[in-house]
């Protein structure tokens, strides 16, 4: 093959995934010299349970010039600050994973050291009060961080709750006005050259369509990448043991919560995803342990409102494609690989492959290191992302089920396990170059989940305790204070949705911390 100019683009399958890659190759590529045409079917539904997001999506939206306001207007978006965890640790216990800061660290120490070397003395104050999203999410407050980086304000991010459908629905209409072609269509089969690359699709009462660029969107199927190609599936589901998830949206609240709810129940878990119009709910859980039936009747004893739909039952295997880059094919989404919506990571790792393809894009000699580090890179985000989940499960002490037992006695991968071990012996937060939780989400599960450090850094015994903890208590009542100033989230949207906002949304980083670095 040639070393040409990619000319021909095409994308299998819509829903979220199909249009986020359009709308941002769209917005990437001169589409008078490259034609982008993604077929999708509306006989095929999409998952569509994935409503909630992480702060990434802000930076996805501003780079393709989305307005914020009109954004949240059109995909009955709320505002989130984080997501709160109900019984993992154990039952009647809970802790909110922020999207920002604990406290300010002294002398490049960060402060959670200091607030275990406190505790060790008799300190009674949790480290949730020196979080602003905290503090703010827990009062149903919300605003914008500040763009003066030494405020206490500018010390967090924040997300949103869509509805992932009408996101979908947005982009489409994005990336058409970018001259994307659509084409209503199935697939009979997929025609592959000698050697072995992807040369023609063959519709159903359509023309057959040729391309140099396929991208599989086709969700848990896998057309392209798996079924065709037959790149073979890293199965996770020894450390991820949920199969299984029902969703079933009821009625919403006349105020909205600016977080995500994660509630453990015996053999699995349940979200609870604040929308403008509905809330949306589901139980993730393990078919080993629990049968369909009686999961749904644990999600319905749960709703906090009139069920709106008929329960939505799915199937799925943790893991992902050994390599989502395959000859002339790349996976994005369900079709590259699943992991549950615990920590809302199913966009994120969207995004992921769309960044590392916009980085990476292709000639038509599809260069072997080009996408061997595409691999590596989106392999990297799997794993990260992972080990993060297994974490939520293997740090509990709760044994009321035999799912949980197992969670809390399984073996974790080792790089997990010697994270872990830092962190029980000194407090240490082992820091990677590469993936999207960094130290304060390490912080807040560990310590959430009652893993608390048996010693704290040494540098620590340097300074004057006393003086520390009259320090922690004035940030802790500056927070409060702050908190106290900023509007209810309702009213904040409210607000936003009648008409734009007296300033535009602060500038987004691809940070989970709104941070700038």
């Amino acid at each position: 093959m040639q070393n040409k100019p990619i000319s021909k683009i095409v994308i299998v399958g819509g829903g979220t995934a199909g249009w986020m890659t359009a709308a941002a190759l769209a917005n990437f590529i001169d589409t008078s010299q490259t034609q982008i045409t993604l077929i999708e079917s509306d006989q095929i539904g999409t998952v569509g349970v994935g409503e909630a997001t992480l702060p990434h999506l802000r930076y996805f939206n501003q780079v393709l010039g989305i307005d914020e306001q009109d954004f949240l207007r059109a995909t009955n978006a709320t505002y989130k600050l984080g997501i709160e965890f109900i019984d993992w640790g154990n039952i009647g216990e809970s802790y909110i994973h922020p999207f920002g800061d604990y406290g300010v660290p002294v002398a490049d120490i960060p402060f959670h050291q200091f607030w275990c070397a406190l505790t060790q003395g008799g300190y009674k104050h949790s480290i949730n009060e020196f979080s602003v999203p905290v503090v703010a999410a827990y009062q149903n407050k919300f605003d914008y961080p500040a763009r003066d980086v030494t405020s206490l304000l500018a010390t967090y991010g924040y997300a949103f709750h869509l509805d992932a459908s009408l996101y979908a629905k947005y982009l489409r209409n994005y990336a058409e006005a970018k001259n994307v072609l659509r084409i209503e269509g199935r697939i009979n089969s997929v025609e592959c050259d000698g050697s072995g690359a992807i040369s023609t699709l063959h519709l159903e009462d359509a023309p057959s369509l040729s391309g140099d660029l396929f991208i599989d969107c086709s969700g848990f199927r896998s057309l392209l990448l798996g079924e065709t190609l037959g790149v073979n599936f890293d199965d996770w589901s020894e450390w991820l043991r949920c199969d299984r998830a029902v969703a079933l949206p009821c009625g919403g609240d006349e105020q909205p919560l600016p977080y995500t709810k994660a509630r453990a129940h015996r053999s699995g878990w349940q979200w609870r995803i604040p929308l403008q119009h509905r809330t949306g709910n589901g139980h993730v859980y393990c078919s080993d342990f629990i049968s369909d039936d009686e999961a749904l009747s644990v999600l319905k004893s749960n709703l906090d409102g009139e069920p709106l739909a008929e329960p939505n039952f799915l199937k799925f295997k943790a893991g992902h494609r050994v390599k989502c880059w395959e000859k002339n094919c790349i996976a994005v989404g369900l079709a590259a690989g699943f992991l549950e919506p615990l920590e809302s990571t199913s966009i994120y790792l969207i995004q992921v492959a769309i960044t590392k393809l916009l980085e990476l894009f292709p000639r038509r000699d599809f260069n072997a290191s080009v996408v061997d580090e595409f691999n590596s890179q989106v392999n990297l985000a799997f794993e990260r992302v992972r080990d993060f989940l297994i974490l939520h499960y293997h740090a509990t002490q709760r044994d009321d089920s035999d799912f949980w037992n197992y969670c809390r006695t399984m073996p974790i991968p080792e790089e997990l396990q010697h994270k872990m071990t830092l962190f029980k012996k000194r407090g240490f937060v082992v820091q990677y170059d590469d993936g999207i939780f960094l130290e304060p989400s390490w912080v807040a599960v560990y310590l959430g989940q009652n893993i608390v450090p048996a010693h704290y850094d040494a540098r620590v015994d340097n300074f004057d305790l006393s003086l520390i903890r009259n320090e922690c208590d004035k940030l802790q009542q500056r927070i409060l204070t702050a908190v106290n100033t900023m509007p209810m989230h309702g009213e904040v949207l409210q607000k936003h949705l009648k008409h734009s906002a007296e300033q535009p949304a602060p500038p987004a980083s691809f940070n989970l911390y709104g941070r700038n670095s």
